[in-house]
């Protein structure tokens, strides 16, 4: 079974993994390939699934805004904000908040 695993993996994955971690078997190499290439495909499904939900609500979102909107707050008033997802993204709305983030 543990040889099933390795084949559906990539060697090449593997092999880093095994070569990262030297008490780790090659059956212990491709078990940790699974469980991070699992976490990637969950992450990405997240992120395609969020971009969809906003897509579908016709509205704008903040994906990718957020940290240059953060960076314009923190260079004119000297403190850090964290653009939360509710916020809303007209930038002349979400500035007027910002005594709230």
């Amino acid at each position: 079974m543990a040889t099933d695993t390795a084949d559906t993996v990539d060697g090449a994955l593997v092999a880093e993994i095994a070569a990262q971690l030297p008490d780790a078997s090659t059956d212990e190499a491709a078990a940790i390939a699974v469980a991070v290439g699992a976490h990637l495909t969950d992450r990405k499904r997240a992120a395609a699934a969020a971009a969809a939900a906003a897509a579908a609500a016709g509205g704008e979102s903040w994906d990718g805004k957020e940290w240059s909107f953060s960076e314009r707050v923190e260079g004119t008033q000297k403190r850090h904000v964290r653009v939360r997802e509710e916020a809303p993204t007209d930038p002349w709305s979400a500035a007027g908040r910002t005594d709230r983030m």
